[in-house]
């Protein structure tokens, strides 16, 4: 009962800041995403063993580049720059797939190691703080949305696949996951891209709310299973002890990561398009 509380509370801490943080300026959420970015950075760093600076550094310089100038409304345009590097954020995620279906364990030579930390870590901070702007104007339910999306993803799967579970996701690396809460997770968010649609209707229609509860879902299960991968070649249970009854920073923000250059991808393109 005590452990379910203190998992409560703290959970409730962390959506109650990241709600205040989205609504009250960007320059809030600016902060607080910098924040949980240099923690995953230090957890994330931990479990690949990679010691030093530099990739708090390049982690500060990307911020600064990619999303500073949108903040500050600049005459300089860097949306090739932008688009490159995400690019470069998809191409990773797509080794990062492979490696999680084809190797046993990740390769983690040093050069690789920055690479993740430059184009995984990162990169998908810049994303997140992007996504807002995607349409080229602050737009902070859009933001607020894709969480709620994740949480609804995550809190069905875990009740789904503890009821009705019995095939198992990926057994090697997350025992726990089965497909039956894959599957739950996936009905409920597109369930939850409705409600969400009626309320945030002058930002996105249902469909395309949709589109993106299935892209949260399905590639934010695969981010999830990526980073219990990490944690399995680490030997760890969490990825870091910050928040009690959760784990790490990392933990709560691992599907949200690797979804985020996906995320800004369909939001771009829909705005191309529209």
């Amino acid at each position: 009962m005590k452990e379910l509380l203190t998992r409560s509370l703290t959970g409730l801490l962390f959506i109650t800041l990241l709600i205040f943080s989205v609504f009250y300026s960007e320059t809030a959420i600016l902060a607080v995403f910098t924040i949980f970015g240099l923690l995953c950075m230090f957890e994330f760093s931990k479990l690949i063993n990679l010691k030093g600076f530099i990739q708090y550094i390049v982690f500060l310089l990307m911020i600064g580049i990619f999303v500073l100038w949108k903040l500050l409304q600049t005459e300089v345009k860097i949306e090739e720059a932008t688009m490159i590097l995400l690019v470069l954020s998809i191409f990773v995620s797509l080794f990062l797939i492979r490696d999680l279906f084809t190797k046993k364990i990740i390769p983690l030579f040093k050069f690789k190691k920055y690479l993740l930390t430059t184009f995984y870590i990162s990169s998908s901070f810049a994303f997140l703080l992007l996504i807002p702007h995607a349409t080229n104007s602050y737009e902070p339910y859009i933001i607020l949305g894709s969480f709620i999306l994740v949480w609804v993803n995550d809190s069905f799967a875990y009740i789904t696949g503890k009821k009705f579970g019995r095939q198992k996701l990926f057994e090697r690396i997350s025992p726990k996951k089965t497909v039956e809460g894959f599957l739950g997770g996936l009905l409920f968010s597109c369930i939850a891209s409705y409600f969400i649609a009626k309320f945030t209707e002058t930002y996105l229609s249902f469909g395309s709310w949709l589109i993106l509860a299935i892209i949260i879902s399905s590639i934010g299960t695969i981010g999830d299973l990526i980073q219990s991968k990490f944690k399995r070649q680490a030997n760890v249970k969490d990825s870091g002890s910050i928040m009690p009854g959760h784990g790490g920073i990392f933990d709560r923000l691992d599907s949200m990561i690797f979804s985020a250059p996906f995320i800004y991808l369909f939001l771009k393109i829909l705005h191309y398009v529209s």
